[in-house]
């Protein structure tokens, strides 16, 4: 028997690189509500009583940044009273954002002057490698590790938010260990939880609370046995969280925003990206893609691989791995990625429909898996076209 043990993990959106990405993200959904064409690439960093914004933003929009920052901290919970030195109404915002360079530009701005049938004259607004991936783990098609690991890390911000669990405060991680045998997994190792709270609360009591409200109300019990270890708060004390315990950085959870470590990352993070840099909407059409092959019946684990020039329209190589999980090749399966979807830049996002404000949603718990959301690519719209193919291959 083949045994091996892989952890995940997940923050929640009160965690610091957290909240620069919902930031970024709200700065990108708040241009795109106003201007579709705007090009946005928005870093964010926060730290004790501040907020810095930079980046290269393109538009004819007026927003107010400011505002855009003190929303998305109150929605995350970072309100008076929560976390003293880091509060919506009172942190410094510092903006030093420029214009999007020409020469990067370039590449991508020759589609507003085509006809946007013209799919060839949209280029990649960058070069890069990017990665997309689905198995059957679970119903959304997702490993199971960064799959309850979200969940959880989820169901936590949830009994803050909905008042079930007074005492916790904005940051919080999980983390799931599966144990997989002959590439199955079959239970649970362990589970850490670690939660911010306020100072009155008593150790013993968040244990209980974290195994009962988060730990049961997400894990099914049949993953879980009298050797499965849980771990909460394993230091003891989680008092002081958020920016003031540890800077925040746009674009440092790439693995918590995929798929946990579970498959391959280009390495390119997704917020406050629009859509035309391939290091965000290519990730999601290879997610896409993976996801259909295996919602198909193509194969069971799919893995696909993109590359990009700036300013060329067509990807540069399509790799594709099943795992041997397939009855077709690898090369059979690339052969009808190229036939059912269009990769390039232009027909992703005419595709996805991704010129719009979809973003600060999926910018904690997940870009992938987030099926309530109704997001585009985690759509399995092209099951039939991709039967059809296989059919009109006989």
């Amino acid at each position: 028997m083949d045994r091996w043990l892989f952890s995940s993990e997940s923050v929640t959106e009160g965690h610091p690189d957290k909240v620069c990405d919902q930031i970024s993200d709200g700065i990108l959904d708040a241009i795109l509500e106003k201007d579709p064409n705007a090009r946005v690439a928005c870093e964010s960093l926060v730290s004790t009583g501040m907020v810095v914004i930079t980046g290269e933003i393109s538009t004819e929009a007026y927003v107010d940044f400011t505002n855009v920052v003190r929303s998305t901290l109150k929605d995350i919970g970072y309100t008076q009273g929560v976390q003293t030195g880091f509060e919506a109404d009172s942190v410094a915002v510092i903006s030093a954002i420029k214009e999007q360079s020409g020469d990067i530009a370039m590449g991508v701005d020759r589609f507003k002057e085509a006809n946007t049938e013209e799919l060839d004259a949209f280029g990649a607004g960058d070069q890069g490698i990017m990665f997309g991936y689905a198995c059957r783990e679970t119903e959304e098609l997702m490993p199971l590790p960064i799959s309850l690991a979200h969940k959880m890390a989820k169901k936590l911000s949830d009994v803050r938010k909905d008042g079930t669990l007074k005492y916790l405060r904005p940051d919080g991680k999980t983390q799931v260990t599966v144990e997989y045998q002959d590439g199955k997994p079959v239970r649970l190792e362990n589970i850490v939880v670690s939660t911010q709270h306020d100072e009155e609360v008593d150790l013993e009591t968040i244990r209980r609370d974290m195994k009962q409200y988060v730990i049961e109300a997400v894990v099914d019990e049949k993953w879980i046995d009298e050797d499965t270890k849980i771990y909460v708060n394993p230091t003891g004390r989680f008092v002081t969280g958020g920016p003031v315990a540890d800077a925040g950085l746009t674009g440092r959870k790439i693995i918590v925003d995929t798929y946990g470590g579970y498959a391959r990352h280009g390495g390119g993070c997704f917020s406050g990206k629009d859509p035309t840099k391939v290091d965000r909407s290519a990730a999601y059409a290879a997610r896409y893609v993976a996801k259909n092959l295996v919602a198909a019946g193509v194969c069971d684990q799919c893995e696909i691989g993109l590359s990009y020039a700036i300013g060329i329209a067509r990807p540069l190589s399509v790799y594709v791995e099943s795992y041997g999980t397939s009855d077709l090749t690898d090369n059979e399966i690339e052969d009808l990625v190229h036939e059912v979807f269009d990769l390039r830049p232009a027909a992703i996002i005419k595709d996805l429909d991704l010129l719009r404000p979809i973003y600060k949603d999926v910018a904690a718990y997940g870009h992938f898996g987030r099926e309530s959301l109704n997001v585009p690519w985690e759509r399995t719209d092209k099951v039939d076209a991709i039967k059809k193919a296989l059919e009109n291959r006989k």
